[in-house]
């Protein structure tokens, strides 16, 4: 029949009535976003599936330290262990809060664990004095110039501070990448893209060429301009695999959470020898800087029967697990750097079914035919010209411009961490405000986005920054990037009002 009806579909001689045209529309639509969601899926379970192996890998070193401590503590220390068992149940639940998110400064969190442990051990050490709480913080502040614990706790937090900042962010940035995939992949068509997507798939049923494929290029040129947002994610969205890559090589090198929380229990039993061992001398340094306490009433017991045989700790390397985990991320998010600008081409040949290039009788959106146009580059500020689908350049999807900014926070957690910086996972509000918008980044992160051949470089080769006074959250570090990242917002929010 005659196709003057036709909306959408060329106005040629038809098989379509207007309610099938219609129909072929709603279908259309509805095809090409299950399309999206289905690509996206598959990236949401690689990421997933990597959140859940290291996740899985870094809980169970954790419990194997945890669980060693409790099996080998009670039969090496007897009762100084037994009855202060709760200060080191509650140092593993800290970790373990930390680890999950929870806004802990890990430092205080170590440091407060060393102070009451040292006040516990102090009055077993010497239970025929009667000691006051006023008297263990005069204890406390005079003992820790004489590092009763050895250089243990020292050296512990500067390496497990790095560990954990390091898993955490890394755990971290692959559920931020899913929870981004899943929301940009349900971005729902436009009314013009619903057309164009229709012309694509189902005009050629209309004019009776059901058999006949869409040229690759005008495939290409529909999905890139319905997905133009989409792909402005790209740039972003690379930075973030990049720089878990980079935290990758961190985990499994400088900041190795095998050999450091793998150990904890055998450090913490270090530091208890150390502070046995030169008993004698640290309460004596003590009383001459507090006094001597009170004879206690309830008479004195011996300490050293209290302490038992030596029982050998070992730690139970799973460094080669360690390996290959990280082998196989760093695989897979290499895999996903270009997902977002490889989309439509993967939509086009694997979905779609397009023809290929020089294809001359393949369906051009009004015959059987070759396609001429040239196709259009990626990204929304490329699709001005875009000769199958009107896109207003103007208008950015703001969802899709929001989970930009979410790609972007956690780059610089990972750049963060990647220099040993703590940062607050609590919500978008604290990283505006405190984790900067990138420059406080090494070179092997942020980098990237000036590097012209960033796969030449070997980030693990970086040293490690000293510690200048500062701690993991240290101000300095972060009060340029902060005020930088304050400006950023602010202009997201003005072109926000522009945009509306």
């Amino acid at each position: 029949i005659l196709g003057e009806h036709l909306r959408i579909c060329p106005q040629g001689y038809t098989c379509c009535t207007s309610e099938m045209e219609e129909n072929f529309a709603n279908k259309s639509r509805s095809e090409f976003e299950a399309m999206v969601k289905e690509a996206g899926r598959s990236v949401q379970a690689t990421l997933t599936a990597q959140h859940r192996s290291f996740d899985s890998y870094f809980q169970d070193l954790l419990n194997k330290s945890e669980k060693a401590l409790y099996d080998a503590f009670p039969s090496m220390y007897g009762e100084l262990y037994t009855q202060n068992m709760k200060v080191f149940k509650d140092l593993y639940s800290e970790l373990r809060r930390y680890y999950r998110g929870s806004n802990i400064n890990l430092e205080e969190a170590l440091n407060e664990f060393w102070t009451r442990l040292l006040e516990r051990l102090f009055k077993v050490m010497n239970p025929q004095y009667h000691i006051t709480d006023e008297y263990l913080d005069c204890m406390v502040k005079h003992a820790e110039q004489h590092r009763p614990f050895g250089e243990v706790p020292r050296d512990l937090k500067v390496k497990a501070t790095r560990a954990f900042i390091a898993a955490r962010s890394y755990a971290q940035g692959f559920l931020v990448g899913s929870d981004v995939v899943k929301k940009v992949s349900q971005v729902s068509l436009s009314q013009e893209c619903t057309r164009a997507i229709m012309k694509l798939m189902y005009c050629p049923h209309c004019r009776g060429m059901a058999s006949v494929k869409p040229c690759n290029n005008y495939c290409l040129n529909v999905v890139k301009g319905c997905l133009a947002n989409q792909a402005d994610l790209s740039t972003e969205w690379k930075y973030l695999m990049d720089s878990l890559i980079v935290v990758a090589d961190r985990i499994d090198g400088p900041y190795n959470v095998d050999t450091v929380i793998g150990t904890i229990h055998m450090r913490i039993a270090e530091a208890i020898s150390n502070l046995q061992e030169n008993k004698d001398s640290i309460t004596a340094k003590v009383f001459q800087g507090c006094g001597n306490p009170k004879i206690s009433t309830r008479g004195s017991s011996s300490e050293d029967k209290k302490r038992r045989g030596k029982v050998a700790l070992e730690a139970r390397s799973s460094a080669q697990a360690l390996e290959m985990l990280v082998l196989d991320a760093k695989g897979n998010l290499t895999a996903l750097k270009t997902y977002w600008i490889t989309l439509p081409g993967s939509l086009c040949s694997k979905k779609v079914m397009a023809s290929s290039a020089a294809d001359d009788k393949c369906w051009n959106g009004m015959t059987k035919g070759s396609y001429l146009p040239e196709v259009m580059g990626d990204g929304l500020a490329n699709q001005i010209n875009n000769p199958e689908v009107e896109v207003d350049i103007t208008k950015p999807d703001m969802t899709i411009r929001q989970q930009i900014m979410q790609l972007k926070i956690m780059t610089n957690r990972l750049g963060n961490a990647n220099i040993g910086n703590d940062v607050d996972f609590q919500d978008a509000s604290d990283d505006m405000s405190g984790s900067g918008s990138g420059d406080s980044c090494p070179d092997d992160v942020c980098g990237k986005r000036l590097s012209k051949s960033p796969s030449t470089r070997q980030p693990e080769t970086h040293a490690i920054p000293k510690q200048s006074g500062h701690g993991v959250n240290g101000a300095s570090s972060r009060s340029l990037p902060s005020a930088f990242l304050l400006l950023l917002l602010v202009a997201f929010i003005a072109t926000q009002h522009l945009w509306r």
